[in-house]
Parts: C-alpha cells; structure tokens; sequence
C-alpha cells in the first residue's frame, strides 16, 4: 500500500538514524510479526 503506516514508520526511522540502523530495525520488525504468526499458527492479516 502506498503512503500506508509502515512506509510512514520506515521514512521516520530513516529520518532520524543511519539507514543501516533503520535497516535492521526493519528487519528485526519483521522477524517478530514472522515468529507471532508461526507460533499462533494463523495466516497473516494486514491491519
């Protein structure tokens, strides 16, 4: 989705850190939604 919250929450980050900061943070985000949906053994839903 264009212009949605995650794109609003990246262009923040990238704002303030290092964009390999911001590149990890994103990749840690990620890896948290990945492991919350395996572990509820549910598919996953876009807010």
């Amino acid at each position: 989705r264009k212009g949605g919250s995650e794109n609003r929450w990246l262009a923040a980050l990238v704002a303030r850190k290092p964009k390999m900061v911001a590149a990890v943070a994103l990749a840690n985000k990620m890896a948290r939604m990945i492991w919350a949906v395996t572990t509820k053994q549910e598919d996953y839903r876009m807010a």
